[in-house]
């Protein structure tokens, strides 16, 4: 098992005005750290497209984050903008992981097709949205918790990332 170093962004007005206490953020970082790895960073930021797209590329472009987790702002309300926001600033799609995580959440609630999720990769950072509920954020991420090894060391040209690929007859 590799160590994997994340950040967690929480996307919502209300919290970064101090209006309402943040209650996704912290169940993803007990998520992350219950499965042994660690998060660094964490930030509760407005609704703002540009202040996304600055903490974004900032923290993929520092180097020290292996996977980038946002929640909030995947919505249809017509400030939820966190998608358009990693659509802006990512340099390659990773479509795979929106569709399964809409497609197991669809198991649970038909209202999973309403979510605007988005991931992609800059650099060598995975960057992933997440729902904003703290259940949705939790149901989403242990969707996507069994693959973000491999997607690691693939990011990393790591050598051992190609074992898994090996079939044996």
């Amino acid at each position: 098992m590799i160590s994997i170093i994340f950040g967690v962004i929480t996307v919502s007005d209300r919290s970064a005005r101090g209006e309402r206490e943040d209650s996704s953020g912290p169940v993803l970082v007990e998520a992350i750290q219950n499965q042994g790895w660690s998060v660094v960073r964490t930030v509760i930021t407005p609704d703002e497209i540009e202040i996304i797209k600055r903490t974004l590329i900032s923290w993929a472009d520092s180097g020290e984050l292996d996977v980038i987790l946002t929640t909030g702002g995947t919505g249809f309300a017509s400030r939820d903008i966190t998608p358009e926001a990693t659509l802006a600033v990512i340099e390659k799609l990773t479509p795979g992981i929106p569709e399964a995580m809409r497609a197991e959440s669809l198991k649970i609630t038909p209202h999973a097709m309403l979510t605007r999720m988005a991931a992609g990769i800059r650099k060598q950072t995975l960057i992933i949205n997440l729902p904003g509920s703290p259940k949705a954020a939790v149901e989403n991420y242990r969707v996507i918790e069994p693959v973000l090894e491999h997607a690691v060391k693939l990011l990393k040209n790591n050598p051992d990332s190609e074992q898994s690929h090996l079939v044996t007859k």
